[in-house]
């Protein structure tokens, strides 16, 4: 055929052209053979998002950002466009949030879901979504921790305005010379207290062994001692005083009949009141009773 050649060379540059447009879009990410659905976005600020960033719902990739365009004489600068798969619905109260995928893996658009409770139709194809903006760590970090370290600056600042203060003011030297009086006060004490241990307690230990040792020999002749003839002895003085005391209760023993029988004291109190009568006689004439002369003569 006069033009075979022309179409072999015009179908494998066709051939060509697909496979580089399928690899080119393989590399991306895309698959072309997947049927997508288109929605948009508006943000102030991208944070460094581009083409081809990857699209998420709940950590899982569905889809990715297909254009950038911006317009920077409006408020919301940027205008997202992206695709994700066809058989994703996505409810009404969606959310298009600018997110950062992973430390060091660039931005992400990922979309936030509302709760299982709220109710309501699907957002159409195509349409625009409300969109935030949620920081990451980095971010963070440049936000709470430069303001700790703006404040830690300022108090180590401080610090050592103050530390040159007491340097000036010799309050370091004053310090230093309490802290060698110190050391001094317990270089004595730690002397005495090693002079002690060497002269009192020795001899404190030795009084003490003594003192254990005399006990232990109290002890061991308390051990030796004959207890049982001992309490025996007791027992039979304690059995002795019980007969005495049973003799003075009963009115047969000669202590039961002086305390018991009445005619008895009566007698023994008339005696003694006799002889108190007597006493006083001879106290008063004593003459009666007592003849004593010089001369042999009898008083009369």
């Amino acid at each position: 055929m006069k033009y075979a050649r022309e179409i072999k060379v015009g179908v494998l540059a066709t051939i060509c052209l697909f496979l580089l447009f399928f690899g080119f879009n393989f590399l991306k990410g895309v698959n072309i053979f997947s049927p997508t659905n288109a929605y948009h976005g508006r943000f102030d600020n991208i944070h460094g998002l581009e083409e081809q960033a990857v699209v998420l719902i709940r950590g899982y990739k569905v889809g990715q950002v297909d254009n950038i365009d911006y317009d920077f004489s409006a408020d919301s600068a940027f205008t997202i466009d992206i695709s994700i798969n066809r058989d994703i619905v996505l409810p009404q109260g969606t959310r298009m949030a600018l997110i950062a995928n992973g430390l060091l893996g660039g931005m992400a658009i990922e979309l936030q879901l509302p709760d299982s409770s709220v109710s309501g139709e699907s957002v159409a194809h195509g349409a625009f979504l409300p969109t935030t903006f949620v920081p990451g760590m980095m971010e963070s970090l440049q936000g709470d921790l430069l303001a700790h370290v703006d404040a830690a600056v300022l108090n180590i600042d401080s610090l050592v305005s103050q530390v040159k203060g007491q340097l000036a003011g010799n309050h370091i030297q004053s310090t230093l010379r309490n802290v060698d009086r110190i050391s001094g006060d317990l270089t004595d004490v730690s002397s005495d207290l090693r002079h002690l241990m060497n002269t009192k307690v020795p001899v404190i230990v030795d009084n003490a062994d003594t003192a254990v040792a005399n006990l232990n020999a109290i002890i061991a002749d308390i051990k030796e001692a004959d207890l049982k003839a001992t309490v025996a002895r007791v027992d039979n003085a304690i059995d002795n005083v019980n007969g005495l005391i049973t003799d003075v209760r009963s009115e047969q023993g000669t202590l039961g009949q002086l305390i018991y029988n009445k005619s008895l004291y009566n007698h023994i109190d008339a005696t003694v009141i006799s002889a108190d009568s007597l006493l006083t006689d001879l106290k008063a004439h004593p003459k009666r009773y007592v003849h004593f002369s010089v001369f042999g003569k009898k008083d009369k």
